[in-house]
């Protein structure tokens, strides 16, 4: 096998992985392609074949998943200009995207093409495996608070003017959540959070103001008191049931009453309907849209860099190493499946 040229293919929505070799994507326009030295896995990548089919029905077969990579730049597309051979970065793999849909940019594989506009260069302090938690989880959050059909709010912004407006982010430990709180702080907003009280001082050190237990019977109250006389700006639901909870909340709110799912089954649709005829306003989360609008540079590109840099910007929930190479990534999946909290599982590769 030369070095690089493998990735761990899925040879049908039900099928099984499986290393095989690869061709060696090249940089095209736009694109650079990276030494990939460490792999996020997320729930998208865990999903079961029937399941598969309805969330990513476009994906081309064989295919290679994943989209969260972290590395050095080995080659550079035409248009790309601030990128250089030998960086350092954390990119999103948009393979699964149905304006890509490409095994060559697939981020589960040794080398990979990624967007040069939803790539960052990342300080010498930050390690490829921290980095590596990074890029679909801050996408997503990034999608849920910025683009114009979410909750639409400003970018995020170094310095950032405070602003009275807060943000609620139910289920702020999560990978999701963790970027949003510091996103809409970016942002300028306070937030207030949920999470479990295991993780509340985790959560207040990305910036929460007040972190609720979402498992307390009187939540719903206690955030209505931590927002007091303020607006509220807008919603982040994560998980399951956060979406039940973000609707009582927001009915007793003053503020735009926009509310970003990141929970987009069948149910949620059809609540977001619902939901209109009493003047709120629920829209479901696609984590790739910053792909191909302009909140993907304005983040990866124009924020990210600097605030990683200073420091203001942190790389979290923490990474777990759960491996050392492409074949043990079906065993990370198996443990995602099984449940983390407050963690990102990550394979390494050398």
């Amino acid at each position: 096998m030369i070095d690089g040229d493998e990735a761990l293919w899925l040879r049908s929505p039900g099928g099984r992985f499986e290393v095989r070799s690869a061709p060696r994507p090249t940089a095209g326009p736009g694109l650079v392609v990276i030494r990939v030295r460490a792999i996020a896995v997320n729930p998208v990548d865990a999903i079961g074949g029937p399941l598969r089919r309805i969330v990513t029905p476009w994906l081309r077969y064989p295919a290679v998943l994943g989209s969260d990579v972290a590395g050095e730049v080995v080659a550079v597309g035409d248009g790309v200009t601030r990128l250089r051979i030998g960086d350092r970065v954390l990119g999103y793999a948009a393979g699964q995207e149905r304006i890509r849909n490409s095994p060559a940019e697939g981020g589960f594989r040794r080398y990979v093409a990624v967007l040069a506009r939803v790539c960052t260069a990342i300080p010498d302090e930050v390690t490829f495996e921290r980095a590596a938690v990074l890029p679909l989880a801050l996408s997503t959050a990034a999608a849920g608070l910025f683009e114009a059909d979410q909750l639409g709010l400003p970018m995020p912004a170094i310095p950032v003017a405070p602003r009275e407006d807060v943000v609620l982010v139910w289920g702020a430990s999560t990978s999701v959540g963790c970027n949003a709180v510091q996103l809409a702080r970016a942002s300028g907003f306070a937030v207030v959070a949920t999470a479990g009280r295991r993780n509340h001082e985790f959560v207040r050190s990305l910036g929460a103001e007040a972190v609720l237990d979402y498992r307390d019977g009187d939540v719903d109250q206690r955030i209505v008191e931590a927002v007091g006389d303020r607006r509220l700006a807008g919603t982040v639901a994560i998980g399951s049931g956060s979406l039940t909870h973000a609707l009582r909340i927001a009915r007793r709110l003053p503020g735009t009453k926009r509310i970003a799912s990141a929970y987009p089954d069948p149910i949620t649709r059809a609540r977001s309907l619902a939901a209109r005829a009493r003047g709120l306003r629920v829209s479901s989360i696609w984590g790739g849209t910053p792909v191909r609008s302009a909140v993907g540079p304005a983040v990866f590109r124009d924020y990210l860099p600097p605030a990683l840099e200073d420091g203001r910007f942190r790389a979290a929930p923490g990474p777990v190493v759960v491996g050392a190479s492409l074949g043990d990534i079906p065993e990370a999946l198996a443990r995602l499946r099984a449940g983390v909290s407050a963690s990102k599982l990550v394979v390494t590769l050398e």
